[in-house]
């Protein structure tokens, strides 16, 4: 049986200590996650900078013929460390194929950030908001993941284009809805945590018209709400969770799941490990 220690190097973390003596002048080094890389992006046709945080299998090297499919994560920025830090767990279980891990962030303050996600995750521009021409500019932000991405990711690194897979949370969840629903084949399989799916999102709407074409819908789709989140957000999200088993999509496997006990913040962990162990399942080891 595999030592315990073993889960802590499939995660990526890794630790050195520099000077942790009392009244050492040296300084402490910082935490580096194994295997990963930080790639910064040409300014995209959006006019936006995008970094790549990419974690690597722990085998990447040693299997020079090996090929890998990929998670594409919104908020790279926020989000890389803690999917990096599940991983290993659910590798050690078989839940998982090895995969490669790929961050969309930017290469710009956190105060930044928040204001370009929504630019970048919204298909629509926020009411009222001072900055409203800035946001809601979904369909531009997935034409540079599909042309500009995506594209690099698989000239880069040995990619199994054959299958990958879109996670986000809140209006990263948004977003990962939006592209489902406007360019479905793009990826096989889709993680929302929490998505902000209201009536002013425009989901709704860009749901309905995908109904009406009576398209089927050929991937996985797991999505969450959390109990303790404000109501009418988590209310919007089971109107969409029952909307989508109404609709009976045909292809589309599907899973749902309210977070007990947790907020809009804190669902994160849960869902997103349910979510990539539900997405990537036609890939997992066999027992």
């Amino acid at each position: 049986m595999k030592s315990i220690l073993g889960l802590f190097a499939l995660s990526c973390l890794v630790f050195t200590l520099r000077g942790v003596g009392q009244g050492s002048t040296e300084p402490m080094a910082h935490y580096v996650i194994a295997t990963s890389q930080l790639r910064n992006l040409p300014r995209s046709a959006n006019g936006h900078d995008y970094q790549l945080l990419v974690a690597l299998p722990s085998d990447y090297d040693s299997a020079p013929s090996k090929r890998y499919p990929v998670l594409y994560a919104c908020d790279g920025n926020w989000s890389f460390v803690l999917l990096c830090g599940m991983y290993g767990g659910l590798l050690y279980d078989k839940a998982i194929p090895e995969y490669i891990l790929v961050g969309i962030g930017y290469t710009a303050s956190d105060a930044e950030i928040g204001k370009l996600r929504l630019d970048d995750y919204l298909p629509r521009p926020i009411k009222n908001d001072k900055e409203e021409r800035e946001t809601g500019h979904a369909a531009e932000f997935l034409n540079v993941v599909q042309s500009e991405i995506i594209p690099y990711v698989e000239r880069e690194y040995r990619v199994d284009p054959s299958y990958r897979v879109l996670a986000g949370g809140s209006a990263g969840g948004l977003f990962t809805l939006y592209t489902m629903f406007t360019r479905p084949a793009l990826f096989q399989g889709y993680v929302a945590v929490s998505p902000g799916v209201n009536e002013r999102s425009g989901l709704p709407q860009i749901e309905a018209s995908f109904a009406k074409e009576k398209r089927a819908l050929p991937v996985r789709l797991f999505m969450s709400g959390a109990s303790e989140d404000e109501p009418s957000f988590l209310k919007s999200i089971q109107q969409m969770n029952t909307l989508l088993r109404e609709r009976n999509y045909q292809g589309l496997a599907y899973e749902w799941r309210v977070v007990q006990g947790q907020g809009h913040g804190g669902t994160g962990p849960e869902s997103f490990a349910r979510g990539i162990r539900f997405a990537f399942q036609p890939l997992a080891p066999k027992h």
